[in-house]
């Protein structure tokens, strides 16, 4: 697993063993990041995002190798919260992150209290914890911590759906790439 893109290209990211550590692949990410920067490299400067159920870290470290100016990691796994400590520090990042050793749902209400507002949330719980998918879409449309131009995408199974509408989130794009999909929701 690697850095795809940007100011870390190439470098190496530690992941751990085991099935509920399931980084984003490598060509799924790219495909991601793509998406987003939309042939724009410098599209992804100065924002602001939240990873959820973070892992390894390679979204957020992928974002801010992009220019993000700050990625919130969320992860309720101490050992995962470690990885992504021990992997800012291996790419020598010292500075624009937070990592949250919490439950989503609490992470996403301090992160209210603390006003955050991001441009992009990213969540990708182990798959087969699909009930996990609405509870967080749920309580990003309810906190406000996404900007209104904001962007939430979870990534799933692509045999399953977390909802083309799930409160005030509607979907607007769905890309199936193996057996992995990106749900891209906006506000309405």
């Amino acid at each position: 697993m690697r850095v795809i893109a940007g100011k870390y290209r190439s470098r190496r990211l530690r992941s751990l063993p085991g099935l509920d550590l399931r980084p984003t692949a490598d060509r799924l990410r790219e495909t991601l990041f793509d998406i987003l920067t939309a042939g724009n490299p410098e599209a992804l400067q100065g924002s602001v995002w939240i990873d959820l159920f973070a892992g390894t870290g390679a979204v957020g470290i992928e974002a801010l190798s992009r220019g993000a100016r700050m990625v919130h990691f969320v992860d309720s796994s101490a050992q995962a919260a470690e990885l992504i400590r021990k992997n800012l520090q291996d790419l020598q990042i010292d500075r624009g992150f937070q990592v949250l050793g919490q439950d989503a749902i609490q992470a996403i209400n301090g992160l209210r209290s603390s006003r955050v507002q991001a441009d992009f949330v990213f969540l990708d719980p182990p798959y087969r914890m699909e009930e996990v998918y609405s509870r967080a879409l749920h309580a990003l449309a309810k906190s406000g911590v996404v900007k209104p131009s904001g962007m939430v995408i979870a990534e799933h199974q692509k045999k399953f759906d977390p909802g083309a509408k799930v409160a005030s989130l509607q979907r607007h794009r769905l890309l199936v790439q193996g057996d992995a999909a990106l749900s891209f929701y906006r506000t309405i």
